[in-house]
């Protein structure tokens, strides 16, 4: 089953980006001006900080209906409520994971390779999010990147919803979307933004203004 999910402005967290400012404050002011997803990935937290800011968030964010994504920490995802995980390639399993969270949360896996993205394609995972795009400082574990011949080649090998994410910034966001993602993941862009709010809306102007797929984000499956 396709689940009906907009794609186009994911927005991955960052707390140390965001300049000293409350996370919860920028992810709120951020939806304000589009974000369409939003994911916890705090790699420096604690399991305990990570929850309650994953409650915090859920309970925020349950009237935007913008889904809420916990990074890798599937027990966290089940304890905050959150709508789904993304899963690294070294994370659990796909397998494991949808067991774990049944059929109707969300579930995301980061490709590195067109041999990952071949075997993603052929299992029920929601959406695959192709990394990085451009060289980037906020992945530390970044793989060569795939550059914008790379997210048309792979646009090629699955119908199913593509996001990337490494290296996007307002000037290579319409070049990126015309390779055919159903959307982008952002971090610095708009967690370090003056405005996440200002960000977000631009942002997400270009998205909608440079997508190619008729059908729109999430509508293929």
């Amino acid at each position: 089953m396709t689940k009906d999910i907009d794609y186009s402005l994911y927005l991955v967290t960052d707390n140390g980006l965001c300049r000293g400012r409350d996370l919860t404050r920028v992810v709120l002011e951020a939806v304000q001006g589009g974000v369409s997803m939003v994911q916890i990935r705090e790699k420096n937290s604690t399991a305990g900080e990570f929850l309650n800011t994953a409650r915090a968030l859920k309970q925020k964010l349950a009237d935007s209906n913008v889904p809420l994504i916990i990074n890798d920490r599937v027990d966290v995802a089940m304890a905050a409520g959150a709508d789904g995980v993304h899963i690294g390639q070294e994370d659990l399993p796909y397998d494991i994971v949808r067991e774990m969270l049944g059929p109707d949360r969300i579930i995301g896996i980061s490709i590195n390779t067109y041999d990952q993205l071949w075997r993603a394609s052929r299992t029920d995972v929601d959406y695959l999010s192709i990394s990085p795009v451009f060289p980037t400082t906020t992945k530390t574990d970044i793989k060569e990147p795939f550059g914008l011949e790379g997210l048309i080649k792979s646009r090629t090998m699955t119908d199913k919803p593509l996001i990337t994410i490494g290296g996007i910034n307002r000037d290579n966001l319409a070049d990126i979307m015309a390779t055919g993602m159903d959307g982008v993941a952002l971090v610095s862009a708009v967690c370090s933004a003056d405005s996440p709010t200002d960000a977000a809306r631009e942002l997400i102007r270009i998205i909608r203004e440079n997508r190619v797929r008729g059908q729109g984000a999430g509508s293929m499956g």
